[in-house]
């Protein structure tokens, strides 16, 4: 804090955004950018204190509202955010002036005593969601208190472009705030680095010529799984706004094909840009119907790899994405459930003798994971699975912990530090 006192004006701002965040009817990445959009003329600094309070409302929700109880924080937004400065920063980095007449609630909130909180709430995570993860999980409660850490920034440097060691040396000779920057090598991804920091790289030269992108180590990996290789056909299923499909097709060396499919046009819209900066010219975007789509099923038995990155609850990104555990329950997760085996069948009819389809979440739950593939080969016996370990050691890439989830790849943010990853890999008997 410098020294320099929260000011009301801070409070004021960080109350009306928690009113509307708090409704958890959208990402709060978009709500926040609206919000401050709306009000431009807040400096710097201030809008860095709300934004980064936001998120650690987000991530302590739980814990917070039981704070505040009877009182709801989407209901007393004003003293949420009292509550919340004070918990980041401490009592004393608040401006007197900027309590008013809450210093009473405050200090009642302060009071209570978090250690008699209900398990889920100590955790930080709703209560269908804590019991599925701790009866999973033998570690859970170090899984939870890594969900509740902000997450680093990993970099994919794009190797059409750039190497990972210049990019390096690029990185720590630039300075923010007066400081070098802290980018160091991904332990496990060959194409990593991660920054402590969170600059602003939209406006780099690195980002701009397409040498970097942004990407979680173990979203990197998932595309030395696939390992596709030079002059083949490849699909990416469900593209998204095609991370994985950028680092497919480097990996290609821009030669063969990508099909990157999904039903959502505006996500995969997001696609355009990245591609151009990239450089490769074997990625077709294709934005499809269903999973039956006519384009889809011209492809049927000619594909050499299938990436499958299927739609999931999202619970292994809470690092980043703090709120989707408020915004996603136990009926959307039956939805999503559903669709991840119509998507997986509908894929793997594309996959030709011989050819390789895999499978991936960003989830921990083993609903959306380790069953999903269970049920799949047993209904597909064509289809045999590939340890993960034995996939990624030809290339270099060694990983602790997945003998023990073997076949699985499986990565986790309190063991490995990166987001909650689960992938399998299967091969198509010829």
């Amino acid at each position: 804090m410098n020294g320099q006192r929260i000011t009301s004006l801070v409070v004021d701002h960080l109350a009306q955004l928690l009113a509307q965040v708090l409704r958890f009817d959208g990402p709060a990445d978009a709500v926040m950018s609206r919000y401050f959009k709306q009000h431009a003329k807040l400096g710097s600094r201030d809008r860095g204190l709300i934004a980064e309070a936001v998120f650690f409302a987000l991530r302590r929700y739980a814990s917070l509202r039981w704070m505040m109880q009877p009182a709801k924080p989407e209901r007393a937004p004003r003293l949420a955010a009292l509550i919340t400065l004070a918990r980041q920063h401490g009592a004393d980095a608040l401006d007197p002036r900027a309590l008013r007449s809450d210093d009473r609630a405050v200090r009642h909130a302060f009071s209570k005593r978090l250690d008699l909180a209900p398990r889920a709430a100590q955790a930080e995570v709703p209560t269908w969601l804590y019991e599925r993860v701790s009866q999973q999980y033998a570690d859970a409660d170090a899984l939870f208190a890594a969900l509740t850490e902000a997450a680093p920034l990993d970099l994919r440097v794009n190797t059409q472009r750039a190497r990972r060691d210049d990019v390096l040396a690029e990185l720590r000779s630039t300075t923010r705030q007066h400081s070098p920057l802290h980018a160091a090598p991904t332990p496990y991804s060959p194409e990593g680095i991660r920054l402590l920091e969170k600059p602003g790289l939209t406006r780099w030269p690195l980002y701009q010529d397409g040498k970097i992108e942004v990407q979680d180590e173990g979203s990197q990996l998932i595309a030395h799984l696939v390992a596709p290789r030079r002059g083949e056909m490849v699909v990416d299923f469900c593209a998204g706004a095609g991370g994985k499909t950028l680092a497919l097709g480097s990996l290609m060396r821009s030669t063969g094909r990508i099909y990157a499919f999904d039903i959502h046009a505006r996500r995969l819209a997001g696609l355009g840009p990245r591609l151009k900066r990239s450089g490769l010219s074997n990625v077709h975007p294709a934005a499809i119907a269903s999973e039956n789509d006519l384009r889809v099923k011209r492809l049927s038995g000619k594909i050499d790899r299938v990436l499958v990155d299927a739609p999931c609850s999202g619970s292994g990104t809470l690092r980043r994405n703090p709120d989707l555990k408020w915004r996603f329950d136990e009926k959307e997760l039956a939805r999503v459930n559903d669709v991840q085996h119509k998507v997986l069948r509908a894929a793997a009819r594309l996959v030709k003798p011989g050819g390789r389809l895999v499978y991936a979440t960003c989830s921990l739950l083993a609903e959306e994971n380790q069953s999903v593939i269970e049920r799949f080969v047993a209904d597909q016996p064509q289809f045999e699975q590939m340890p993960a370990a034995d996939v990624l050691r030809p290339q270099g890439i060694e990983i602790p912990g997945l003998e023990s989830t073997a076949p699985y790849f499986v990565m986790l943010p309190h063991l490995h530090a990166t987001d909650g990853f689960f992938a399998a890999v299967m091969q198509r008997r010829s």
